[in-house]
């Protein structure tokens, strides 16, 4: 599948935290062609093993790539008298993006409505102020009567948006937060059908991630993994928030420098990047990542770990922006340090 393809299809699909099957669906249908041994676990990951050159499976290297499948949303929470339908968030959505936006009720079936200030009609001092999630429902065209027949409460609401091409390699959706790191996946095994690898690379969605990296503790928990890498996305640099916090769309993905980060496999990383001139930036975060990457370090007796970041711009909205040359070259360095692991290079790669 092509890759502006994949990143339009995985945008567009519904999956908020722990309602992530549909996701593993498309996942499965994009990785068949690369991978073997794809499954689901009881938590709702997914994973696709592309097995290394030595097919002596108990013996190879594994290598462990997670990106998570979930996005931010809401979930019903109480059926007004006036038949609007309340909310609750589902992970950290910014509030003043929300107003007017159209949504699905993903009920028995997709119910359609726009999300509307409670107080509408109020002219008050107080109308012009900055709305709270709880100030806000979806109207979905029906009195209480008929409304409760259609939507039930705990059914989960997504935003309905198709991404958008805004220039060639510039594609604006929802959740690519963290659907581009799905997407960075796709690309990097793509790669690998190019090299020769001794590894075999787990490419794993996970689940949750936003609701507290459960998917990530389960699925490196399952796998053991001698080296996990994290893909996520980074805050993409607009003209309000300082250069050194960000990330500068176009000029490469961000490799991260922390306590969460194996000291000795981002120097390697970094090398390669390096060797084969592929664009890069430093991202810096000295403490818990608050992506999967942290959960990946601390699993079992720990686990040597990395954390790629994509660029992306206008995070936790409906139209957060992503540069398709930040994917392709994240996939490219990923698969090029995977063939560079041996078991020859491994453990010296792992000591401190």
């Amino acid at each position: 599948m092509d890759l502006r393809d994949a990143v339009t299809k995985l945008s567009d699909a519904h999956g908020v935290s722990g309602y992530e099957h549909n996701i593993s669906i498309i996942l499965k249908d994009i990785f068949t062609e690369f991978c073997s041994d794809i499954n689901v676990d009881k938590l709702g990951n997914f994973y696709a093993i592309k097995r290394g050159e030595d097919r002596k499976i108990e013996n190879n290297i594994k290598i462990m790539l997670a990106a998570h499948m979930d996005e931010i949303g809401f979930m019903v929470s109480n059926i007004e008298d006036n038949g609007l339908v309340s909310f609750s968030t589902i992970g950290g959505f910014d509030p003043r993006t929300l107003l007017f936006q159209d949504v699905i009720i993903h009920s028995k079936n997709e119910i359609l409505g726009v999300v509307v200030p409670k107080d509408f009609n109020n002219k008050s001092d107080n109308a012009d102020k900055a709305k709270t999630i709880e100030d806000l429902a979806v109207d979905i065209g029906h009195d209480k009567e008929n409304a409760k027949k259609l939507v039930e409460i705990g059914d989960t609401i997504t935003i309905k948006r198709a991404s958008l091409a805004l220039r060639e390699n510039i594609v604006s959706g929802k959740a690519l937060d963290d659907r581009a790191g799905i997407a960075v996946m796709l690309e990097c095994a793509k790669e690998l059908m190019n090299f020769k690898h001794e590894s075999d690379v787990y490419f794993v969605g996970t689940v949750q991630e936003e609701v507290g990296i459960r998917g990530a503790t389960v699925s490196t928990y399952n796998i053991n993994p001698d080296i996990g890498i994290a893909i996520d996305v980074g805050f993409g640099h607009t003209s309000e928030l300082p250069e050194e916090s960000t990330l500068k769309m176009g000029k490469g993905p961000g490799i991260t420098l922390g306590a969460n980060i194996h000291p000795k496999l981002r120097e390697k990383i970094v090398e390669i990047a390096q060797e084969y001139n592929i664009p890069f930036q430093y991202e810096l975060d000295p403490g818990p990542t608050g992506t999967d990457a942290r959960a990946i370090q601390i699993t079992r007796c720990g686990i040597p770990t990395l954390l790629i970041s994509l660029p992306l711009k206008y995070m936790h909205t409906s139209v957060e922006t992503i540069n398709l040359v930040d994917i392709k070259n994240a996939g490219k360095l990923l698969a090029r340090f995977i063939s560079y692991i041996t078991k020859d290079n491994l453990e010296e790669l792992l000591c401190y």
